[in-house]
C-alpha cells in the first residue's frame, strides 16, 4: 500500500485541464523536454516542439498523444531565434525554456558566444523577450542545482569563458544566469503591471542524455554510474517544470525535488544561493544580455507615457 505522504505529493496525475491553451517547449525532442511536452499535450494543451533538428522533433512529437506541431529553433543562432519569434502569431499561454547543453568541450555559438552561456542563457533570453508580447500566463526556465558550482558567480569580465575554460564552471555560470534572468524578468513584469509570471525549476538528478556530452571521459563515466544509481527518471525529472508551469505560485518561485540534496523527489519550492537572489547582479546581467543579443524587454512600466503594457 502506498504511503499517505506519497499519495499527498503532487504528480502528473494532478495536472489541470489545459484545453485551449498553447505552450512552447524548447528542446522537446528528448529527456525532460519530451516528457514535459507529452504531459502538457495529454492535459489538452497545443504544444509546439521548438527544436533544432526537425526530423528528430517530428519523430518525438509522433510519440505524443494530443495536439502538437514542430518548429525549428536553434538557440545557438540568434538569427534562428528571431526567425522563430517572428513567425509567431496569436496568444502563447506558456513558454518553457527547457533546452540546454552541459559540460561541453570549449565551443562557440554562431554569434561567437561560449556555447553553454550562449545556448542555456542568451538564446532563451532573446527568445523570451521576442515572444513576451504574446505570452499570457507564464515563462518557466529550467535551471539546475549546478548554479552552486565553482565560485557561484557571474564572470562579467569574461562571460564567454575565454580564459582558462572550465566546462563545469561555464555550465554552472549558465545555470546561475537562468535564475538571475527569472528574478529580473519577474521584477520587470511586475513593474509593467503584467499578470505574466516568471518562474524557474530544476529536475534534480535526472537520467537524460544531457550528461553524455561532457568533455572529460572520467566525468562521463561518473555520470553514467550516477544515472543508474542515484538519478530519478526523466518522468520524475519533468515534474518540477510541470508544477511550475501549472500551479498557483508566486512570481520568481524556484521549484525542485523535495528529497535529500534536491536530487530526487516530489516537486516543491526550493532554495537558491545568495548570488542567485541578488537583484543588483540580476539587473547587471540583464543589461549585458540585452547588449549581447540585441533584444530588450518589450513592455513599458505601468503608468508611464504610452500607458500600461500588461499582456
Amino acid at each position: 500500500m502506498a504511503d499517505k505522504d506519497d499519495q499527498s505529493k503532487w504528480n502528473a496525475t494532478r495536472m489541470p485541464d489545459l484545453s485551449g491553451r498553447t505552450a512552447v517547449v524548447t528542446g522537446a525532442n528528448s529527456g525532460i523536454g519530451l516528457v514535459t511536452a507529452d504531459v502538457l499535450a495529454r492535459a489538452g494543451a497545443h504544444v509546439v516542439f521548438a527544436v533544432r533538428d526537425l526530423e528528430r522533433g517530428r519523430a518525438a512529437a509522433g510519440t505524443v498523444t494530443g495536439s502538437t506541431e514542430v518548429r525549428r529553433l536553434d538557440l545557438a543562432d540568434l538569427s534562428s531565434v528571431r526567425e522563430f519569434a517572428g513567425s509567431w502569431n496569436g496568444p502563447l499561454d506558456l513558454l518553457v525554456n527547457n533546452a540546454g547543453v552541459m559540460m561541453l568541450p570549449q565551443q562557440r555559438t554562431k554569434d561567437g558566444f561560449e556555447m553553454q552561456f550562449g545556448t542555456n542563457h542568451l538564446g532563451h533570453f532573446a527568445l523570451t523577450n521576442l515572444l513576451l508580447p504574446y505570452v499570457t500566463d507564464r515563462v518557466v526556465t529550467v535551471s539546475s542545482g549546478a548554479h552552486r558550482w565553482g565560485d557561484g558567480r557571474i564572470h562579467f569580465d569574461d562571460l564567454n569563458s575565454t580564459a582558462d575554460y572550465d566546462p563545469r564552471r561555464a555550465y554552472g555560470q549558465s545555470k546561475l544566469a537562468n535564475l538571475l534572468f527569472t528574478l529580473e524578468l519577474q521584477r520587470r513584469l511586475t513593474e509593467a503591471g503584467s499578470s505574466v509570471r516568471a518562474l524557474a525549476a530544476h529536475p534534480g538528478y535526472a537520467a537524460t542524455n544531457l550528461q553524455s556530452h561532457a568533455d572529460n571521459p572520467v566525468a562521463r563515466a561518473f555520470m553514467r554510474l550516477g544515472n543508474r544509481v542515484l538519478a530519478q527518471d526523466d518522468k520524475a525529472g519533468a515534474l518540477p517544470t510541470l508544477y511550475a508551469a501549472t500551479q498557483d505560485l508566486p512570481g520568481a518561485s524556484y521549484v525542485g525535488p523535495d528529497g535529500l540534496g534536491e536530487m530526487r523527489g516530489a516537486p516543491a519550492l526550493v532554495g537558491r544561493t545568495a548570488a542567485a537572489s541578488d537583484p543588483v547582479t540580476a539587473r547587471r546581467l540583464w543589461t549585458a544580455s540585452e547588449e549581447l543579443t540585441g533584444t530588450a524587454f518589450p513592455l513599458v512600466p505601468a503608468g508611464s507615457e504610452g500607458g500600461s503594457a500588461g499582456v
